[in-house]
């Protein structure tokens, strides 16, 4: 069915009221909400169908309770795929490959991110929104000027660091406070360390807790980034100013006439938190966290938003339809802060050169794996595992912080 068509079939029911209208359930809000709007605008005004978006802080604790009442939105924007995955499992999401073509999601979608959205075996969600987390950011000016060159290889990456230092500078900011997600920070180097140590099967095996948490290729991603954080000349203010330093102010080390360190491991959201100063493409640009073991290549760890379908309506077929289309990623694209997983999104919309590089390296993976924190049980990914690198970070043995974690996993 083309989403074009959709709005013939369902303009009014019984009672003669409209019935043209499809609801969203979402975590975006505020500003990337009016970006959300503009890029489902054209959807609107092809199909005369309204789009009642309603975005939410509390999205997790709120679905349920909707869904569970019998007030489920028609759609839902996951943050993550673990709570889209409970909710196939349960039954109450509908299979896109129901009114939507395979082979037309396999021309829009790379294998991994339409693995990410199959669950037992069929495909509930359409992908829109991508974060690509294995960046490292740096000031272009502060390294010409130092006659520093961008690594290559996680080799060369660490060489580099020593050079800083022993040029009596810090080469690396990280900061890992952020509220009630302190360590989230933390656990994504683990996460992108495990991808370049032990390899995308083995990481795999790992989220899904076909290994135990306590196995040795996560002691070895845990002690690689302790390699890192724990060294007191590599980290701007040390252990204390990676526990303490708000994620968001870490990456402000970068410039200045004196910066405070030259390199900052962060996703590429962590643009928004850039001084308005900044110059992308001069005075702040990235390059992919280098690959360690050269059989895994360059893995790219990523986050992101995929839609899935409650109630199966002409309304929310033709919706589902349109997001599979690189119309509405385009739009948001060429608003700036927004990373396509469409592989017909061409580079030339992104509005700067870093968020180009961003897209290029995304594009370019061959290897994609979704964030494991946000993969794993709660209690763990988003509990114990958070307050285990902190407690990593903060002095204790990596042994009883991998076996306390390994403890809260939840009984199958």
């Amino acid at each position: 069915m083309s989403f074009l068509a959709a709005c013939d079939g369902g303009q009014q029911t019984t009672e003669g009221e409209a019935s043209g209208t499809v609801s969203i359930l979402g975590v975006v809000v505020g500003e990337q909400q009016e970006k959300l709007e503009a890029a489902l605008a054209p959807f609107e005004a092809a199909t005369g169908i309204e789009v009642a978006y309603e975005g939410t802080d509390a999205f997790a604790t709120l679905l349920p309770v909707r869904v569970e009442s019998g007030d489920a939105p028609d759609i839902a924007m996951f943050p993550q795929p673990g709570l889209m995955t409970d909710f196939a499992e349960a039954g109450q999401l509908i299979p896109i490959t129901t009114f939507l073509d395979r082979a037309d999601l396999e021309a829009a979608f790379s294998d991994d991110w339409l693995t990410l959205a199959t669950i037992d075996g069929e495909l509930y969600g359409v992908w829109f929104r991508a974060s690509v987390k294995s960046l490292v950011w740096y000031n272009p000016q502060a390294f010409e000027a130092k006659g520093y060159t961008v690594p290559t290889t996680w080799a060369e990456m660490i060489a580099l660091s020593d050079a800083i230092v022993a040029e009596g500078e810090t080469p690396w900011c990280l900061g890992m406070e952020s509220g009630d997600a302190t360590g989230w920070v933390g656990t994504d180097w683990v996460e992108d360390i495990m991808l370049r140590t032990a390899g995308p099967a083995v990481y795999d095996q790992w989220i899904s807790h076909d290994i135990p948490f306590n196995a040795a290729p996560v002691q070895t991603a845990f002690e690689r980034f302790g390699d890192i954080v724990l060294n007191p000349d590599y980290i701007s203010g040390g252990t204390v100013g990676a526990i303490s330093t708000p994620f968001g102010d870490s990456i402000q080390g970068l410039f200045g006439e004196t910066p405070r360190c030259y390199l900052h491991r962060q996703a590429n959201f962590i643009a928004s938190f850039l001084p308005e100063d900044v110059v992308p493409g001069e005075t702040v640009a990235v390059f992919p966290l280098p690959g360690i073991e050269p059989e895994f290549g360059t893995p790219v760890l990523v986050a992101g938003d995929v839609f899935g379908m409650f109630n199966d309506t002409p309304e929310a077929q033709a919706l589902m339809e349109y997001l599979t289309t690189p119309e509405g990623h385009e739009v948001w694209v060429a608003l700036g802060g927004f990373i396509s997983p469409h592989q017909d999104v061409g580079l030339d919309i992104y509005p700067d050169e870093v968020s180009r590089q961003q897209a290029e390296i995304l594009a370019n993976a061959e290897i994609v794996r979704f964030d494991g924190s946000d993969m794993m049980p709660g209690v763990v990914g988003t509990g114990t595992f958070w307050s285990g690198i902190v407690d990593y970070v903060g002095g204790e043995d990596v042994e009883s912080v991998l076996a306390d974690i390994e403890s809260s996993w939840p009984e199958q």
